[in-house]
C-alpha cells in the first residue's frame, strides 16, 4: 500500500503532471495512486524525489493497514 494519492492531494499536484515527470502513462500512475499496482522500488524513489518527500512518506505502515 502507498500514500501517493494523499501526497499528491496535499501538494495540489495532478496525476497527469506526475505521469509526465516520471515518463509513465497516466494509466500507470493512476494504478499506483489507486493501489491497484505498486511501483518498483526505483520508481518509488523517483516519485519521492519528484514530489520532494522522503520515500517513507509514500508508504503506509503495516500497522495502519486494516
Amino acid at each position: 500500500m502507498n500514500r501517493i494519492k494523499e501526497v499528491l492531494e496535499e501538494k495540489g499536484i495532478k496525476q497527469t503532471w506526475l505521469a509526465e515527470k516520471l515518463g509513465k502513462s497516466y494509466n500507470m500512475v493512476n494504478a499506483y495512486v489507486k493501489n491497484r499496482q505498486q511501483p518498483r522500488l526505483e520508481v518509488l524513489y523517483e516519485i519521492a524525489k519528484i514530489l520532494d518527500v522522503e520515500v517513507k512518506d509514500l508508504l503506509v505502515e503495516q500497522k495502519d493497514i486494516k
